[in-house]
């Protein structure tokens, strides 16, 4: 990898397309997203109340809370409805060999 910042994630087939996958990395919990086979990685936590947004519903590339209904773009972190206010941080995401790996700022 040509930055050590990459982290090892998870395998590219335990997140087929239309999945979203909750992951530990350094501590932190990351979710990992297949939209039509485009990879994106976001912390799993909502930024609203903590909901566990890998365990939400995923609609194009629109991810909503189970826990009050915030929706967030997958791409980018942004919020598409809330309650959240604030963006959801959102990480790079590369895949090597079968495997996909996370940027951990």
């Amino acid at each position: 990898m040509s930055s050590s910042n990459f982290k090892k994630a998870i395998e590219v087939t335990a997140v087929p397309k239309g999945a979203m996958r909750s992951i530990m990395i350094g501590g932190k919990e990351i979710m990992v997203v297949n939209v039509g086979g485009n990879l994106y990685a976001l912390d799993n936590k909502c930024t609203h109340m903590g909901g566990p947004l890998a365990k939400g519903k995923l609609d194009g590339f629109v991810v909503t809370c189970p826990w009050h209904g915030s929706q967030f773009d997958v791409r980018t972190g942004t919020i598409k409805r809330g309650p959240a206010q604030k963006t959801q941080p959102t990480h790079a995401v590369k895949v090597e060999d079968g495997t996909i790996f996370v940027e951990m700022k």
